[in-house]
């Protein structure tokens, strides 16, 4: 979890303590203040990509407690992260240094 820093542009990391007095004084429970926390987070990276690429991300509708968005389904994605072994590595800096040779000749 992280909160935002007022006056500057960057996120702060809660740490332990503070974690557990939001769970200790919400009025949701762990689930649920982790779930909206999420959702502030999310929202705002939302929101970021609406200013920078109206094109692409718009907001269609809000209010007191929601937001909702439009954009292409193809820029969704929710995947693991790409594991490449040290031979794969080695593989593809070898293609890249003979395409780079034959580019040369």
């Amino acid at each position: 979890m992280e909160r935002l820093c007022e006056g500057a542009n960057i996120q702060i990391p809660f740490n332990a303590d503070e974690v557990n007095l939001i769970y200790q004084f919400g009025e949701q429970s762990k689930a649920e203040t982790c779930a909206e926390l999420t959702a502030t987070t999310k929202r705002r990276k939302l929101d970021t990509l609406v200013a920078d690429y109206p094109d692409t991300y718009k907001l269609t509708g809000q209010d007191e407690v929601s937001k909702t968005y439009s954009f292409p389904k193809s820029h969704v994605s929710y995947r693991k992260p790409r594991t490449v072994s040290t031979e794969q590595r080695e593989r593809a800096r070898q293609m890249m240094i003979a395409n780079n040779r034959a580019k040369k000749d």
